[in-house]
Formats: structure tokens, C-alpha cells, sequence
């Protein structure tokens, strides 16, 4: 199982093509300063792309539209 679901993060981002532009900006804010929003141990992904999506499901990265 993918954690968190698409079809829970497509209720938060209108599209597929937004969600993907968002998780890679954040993937490489991650990268490039290694500053996370949560405790290092709440999140269930070991790579920065599945980190930046459990962010955006908690809520914690807003999508402007």
C-alpha cells in the first residue's frame, strides 16, 4: 500500500500534474536545507518525496488555487 492514498491527497490538490509539481519543489527544499515540518519519527517514508506527500495530506503544505 502506497501511504498517504492518491485518492486522499487528490481531495487536497485538484490534479495529479499539481500534486507531482508540489511533491518535487518540496523533495528538493528537503534535499537542499534538510528541514522537515514534523518530528523525523512521524513520518512512515524513509525518502523525501513520500515525506513531502505525507505533508501535504496532514495539511501541512497549503495549495494555493
Amino acid at each position: 500500500m502506497i501511504y498517504p492514498s492518491i485518492d486522499k491527497l487528490l481531495n487536497i490538490v485538484s490534479s495529479k500534474y499539481e500534486l507531482v509539481h508540489i511533491a518535487a519543489k518540496r523533495s528538493r527544499q528537503i534535499t537542499e536545507t534538510g528541514l522537515l515540518q514534523m518530528p523525523k519519527q512521524k513520518y512512515k517514508s524513509e525518502k523525501n518525496i513520500g515525506k513531502c506527500l505525507e505533508e501535504v495530506a496532514e495539511g501541512l503544505i497549503k495549495v494555493h488555487k
